[in-house]
């Protein structure tokens, strides 16, 4: 299997991760607005981030936007990890740690694609062709 069809594997699967959780945050599930009180963000940070990881699902089903999707996924689970090491916990409402553990699977594959992508973006892109 070629590089370019595992990329795009993974590119379908970040996506795939995002945009199902968004009818919990959009939605106000239970689960999410504790989530979002809990670390003093609810309702706005809650409905933000959700059309955050909406942008970034897009993003990354277009072909010429995949890095921006990739960076922006990264960043975002960047911060669903240290919440959930800093305020949160690693289980949430006694979900086995399912929501932590998401979130590390989404941030690695989400920065195997911004590394396949490095040369695509803008302005530093061809500077990164060292690697």
């Amino acid at each position: 299997m070629k590089s370019s069809k595992i990329i795009l594997i993974l590119r379908i699967a970040v996506a795939i991760i995002l945009i199902q959780t968004l009818r919990f945050k959009f939605t106000g599930h239970e689960d999410s607005i504790y989530i979002f009180e809990t670390v003093g963000l609810e309702p706005y940070g809650r409905i933000g981030i959700g059309i955050l990881e909406l942008i970034a699902g897009i993003l990354l089903l277009i072909p010429k936007t995949i890095w921006a999707g990739a960076m922006l996924a990264t960043g975002l689970m960047t911060g669903a990890i240290l919440m959930h090491l800093t305020q949160l916990g690693i289980e949430v409402k006694g979900d086995g740690g399912v929501l932590f553990y998401t979130a590390i699977i989404t941030f690695v594959l989400s920065c195997i694609i911004l590394y396949s992508q490095r040369k695509e973006i803008p302005v530093i892109g061809k500077q990164l062709n060292f690697f």
